[in-house]
């Protein structure tokens, strides 16, 4: 009931953290979730599964070899994998970070790529390194130079 609340009725545009809870909000009638990990290679066929009964299943990917994987196992029947870019600004976990050099052309390759197989969505951030911060202006700080890192990384 909350995330149907959160998402004012739509039941769309959430994130989960496992595929145990985008297989829990599948079957409560949510059908555009983002997987908000980069996917691991033995997850693969779960996240095919949720890719076909969903209209929105996304992924994240922040390497060359993620995107790799996702065009060696083409989803079937038309269906495109729906990918994020991870950037990883500060939170250290999961991601590429927006100064590399390799984020670009990694970014390139997914967009132009494969585009039958592997559609890129846009770039995401999370700010898991708000998690330590003592204070509100610590964590906007940190929304400040995640904001200034991505929108770089885009223009």
């Amino acid at each position: 009931e909350g995330a149907a609340l959160a998402t004012g009725g739509s039941r769309r545009g959430i994130v989960v953290s496992t595929l145990a809870e985008g297989r829990f909000f599948a079957a409560g009638g949510f059908d555009d979730i983002l997987y908000g990990f980069p996917v691991p290679e033995w997850r693969l066929p779960e996240c095919a599964a949720l890719a076909q009964q969903l209209q929105a299943f996304q992924l994240l990917v922040d390497s060359p070899r993620g995107l790799e994987l996702l065009r060696q196992n083409p989803l079937p029947g038309g269906k495109r994998w729906l990918v994020w870019l991870k950037l990883d600004c500060g939170n250290g976990r999961a991601g590429i970070r927006p100064t590399d050099p390799e984020a670009l052309a990694l970014a390139r390759s997914i967009a132009q790529g494969c585009p039958e197989v592997v559609t890129l969505v846009g770039v995401y951030a999370h700010c898991g390194n708000t998690y330590g911060c003592r204070d509100i202006p610590a964590v906007q700080a940190v929304a400040r130079d995640t904001t200034n890192a991505v929108l770089a990384f885009v223009t």
